[in-house]
């Protein structure tokens, strides 16, 4: 009867991973990229077509390097792997070649871009001090590279017939609440001292 109470259980768990890996994945994707454009639209009419594109771009930079969620990533990472099945691991790491790539170019031609808006002001002092802020940009390429290798594995999960397997994969799962709790709670702990050390003043509204 336990063994096939395991059984009952895990095909339901396989069933919520189908659902999951159909739906999920395009409404994030959809979500992120219906965000972008609002706030694209409205930094263009704050600060002017040339200046709001910048904007909305460094500030998906920010959220790719600076968070540990691979959500930013999201809007090349998901068409690629539905359209050239690449591993979201795989093309991450483009994403994170151009948004590094880009803020060197921007942080050396424009650095007055970055005090358009709060995030921007953080994302500057973090550039600007490797020690110890770089530890932001490390902690969160840990989560999001973690992220995207169980949801990889996930997909993967979802194909397999080695029951065993899959028992090894959906056990590891337990271990990733954990991890992520640790690097939320460490980048919170530097954000923290990012803002009391340069008395940035967080914005109400």
């Amino acid at each position: 009867m336990k063994k096939r109470g395991e059984e009952i259980n895990n095909k339901k768990l396989i069933r919520s991973l189908k659902i999951h890996k159909h739906s999920h994945p395009l409404v994030k994707f959809l979500g992120v990229f219906l965000v972008v454009i609002i706030y694209s639209i409205i930094s263009i009419f704050k600060f002017g077509l040339d200046n709001g594109i910048l904007v909305s771009f460094l500030t998906w930079s920010f959220f790719v390097l600076c968070t540990p969620i691979a959500d930013a990533g999201i809007l090349l990472d998901f068409p690629l792997r539905m359209i050239a099945k690449i591993r979201m691991i795989y093309s991450e790491i483009f994403v994170w070649i151009i948004a590094i790539s880009s803020n060197i170019f921007v942080i050396i031609r424009y650095p007055w871009i970055y005090e358009k808006t709060f995030l921007l002001i953080l994302f500057k002092h973090i550039l600007l001090n490797p020690i110890p802020f770089w530890s932001i940009i490390i902690l969160s390429a840990i989560g999001t590279f973690l992220s995207l290798y169980f949801g990889d594995e996930i997909i993967d999960l979802i194909k397999m017939k080695n029951q065993r397997r899959k028992k090894y994969l959906l056990h590891k799962e337990k271990y990733k609440f954990v991890i992520y709790l640790f690097i939320l709670t460490a980048i919170f702990m530097v954000y923290k001292f990012l803002i009391d050390k340069f008395r940035i003043k967080i914005p109400l509204i």
